[in-house]
């Protein structure tokens, strides 16, 4: 299950992702957690100190291995270089999995011991000096884009994704790559002004989205938000003080978090679960391509010299049953095989399913 958790900055967003990451580790299901916030505060929320925390393995400065290794045999893909953060994968791409070992994980990936288990934790990393007037944060959450379109994972896996802060993730296709989306609002006006953006962006785009109300301290709390984004509100959480010891670097046992806010985590996950039932592959891959090929027209061909929309695998769809790689299916005799079954997905048919309206989704290079 793929999950993000998005708010306006100061919302207690990557607080509330690190509650939930360890509710997943406490019940033992495997967890891959990302930071793709550019303050990159998730590290130090899991328990891990400063140095602990700087010293993670960036993706963004790793995007030539994890391009070279997603991009497998395909032969629609001329060079690892030619591939950008919306490159979807074909037959002959590399897929991931949250519990396997793989080249990615073990470049960009650490384990961070919590009650429970450990999980896996990587981060975009931090906007530094050098990118200053050069470069954008898209740039490096391309890495985690690029990885959630080869992701391949079932129920009781979870990649759980603390966002970059605002209506930021409209300026990729990212927003699209999620079972559920988690928004954290607090009970003042600027708190739900980014459940508005975030609603009206998502409205074409099938985005599942859910309001956790955070620093409740009273009704009229709930009353306000209710009144604001109605039936999207799942739960509210209040005053922890689990978690005033764990921001001063104390946590206790996990199952001494507050009864109210560990039911709170149970709401949501149940309710992320829930979506796995509904999920499209085919929807979810003619997705991955439109926003694809409009970066691809907006500034990816010209960036790479290559025709990008050549990359797009007419005849693949993304979806459970794929092989390890993604040339193969289990049961299926070969990829010209599957290329008949699949036929006519993904051609004609993308614009039908997302509609105009996505100029926000094309962004600066990665």
């Amino acid at each position: 299950m793929k999950i993000a958790f998005v708010g306006k900055g100061g919302s207690g967003k990557t607080t509330l992702s690190s509650l939930f990451i360890r509710h997943l580790a406490a019940a033992g299901a495997a967890v891959v957690a990302i930071d793709a916030d550019i303050n990159q505060h998730l590290g130090p929320a899991l328990g891990l100190d400063e140095a602990e925390a700087a010293a993670l393995p960036a993706m963004g400065e790793r995007l030539p291995l994890i391009k070279d290794y997603l991009r497998g045999t395909n032969p629609r893909i001329a060079s690892a270089a030619t591939m950008i953060k919306t490159t979807p994968p074909g037959r002959g791409s590399r897929l991931v999995r949250v519990r396997e070992p793989n080249p990615v994980y073990d470049a960009c990936a650490r384990p961070v011991e919590l009650d429970g288990g450990a999980v896996r934790l990587m981060v975009t990393g931090p906007f530094t000096d050098a990118d200053l007037g050069v470069a954008c944060y898209h740039s490096k959450t391309g890495a985690v884009e690029l990885y959630l379109n080869h992701l391949v994972d079932g129920p009781d896996e979870y990649v759980v994704v603390d966002m970059t802060a605002g209506s930021d993730s409209f300026a990729s296709g990212m927003f699209t790559r999620f079972d559920m989306t988690f928004l954290v609002a607090e009970p003042t006006r600027k708190g739900v002004s980014v459940y508005r953006q975030y609603k009206e962006y998502a409205r074409d785009f099938g985005v599942a989205l859910k309001v956790v109300g955070n620093k409740i301290q009273e009704q009229d709390d709930i009353d306000f938000l209710r009144a604001e984004v109605g039936d999207d509100l799942l739960v509210t959480v209040g005053r922890s003080d689990w978690v005033r010891a764990m921001e001063k670097g104390r946590p206790p046992r996990f199952d001494l978090l507050e009864e109210d806010n560990a039911r709170a985590l149970k709401t949501l996950r149940a309710t992320a679960d829930a979506t796995y039932e509904r999920r499209d592959p085919e929807r979810y891959t003619r997705q991955m391509v439109h926003f694809h090929l409009k970066n691809a027209e907006s500034w990816g061909n010209e960036r790479t010299g290559a025709d990008l929309a050549a990359q797009v695998d007419p005849g693949f769809v993304l979806g459970e049953n794929i092989g390890e790689d993604a040339g193969e299916r289990p049961g299926e005799e070969s990829g010209e095989r599957r290329g008949e079954n699949a036929g006519g997905l993904l051609g004609e048919d993308i614009d039908a399913d997302v509609e105009a309206g996505a100029d926000a989704s094309v962004s600066a290079p990665a």
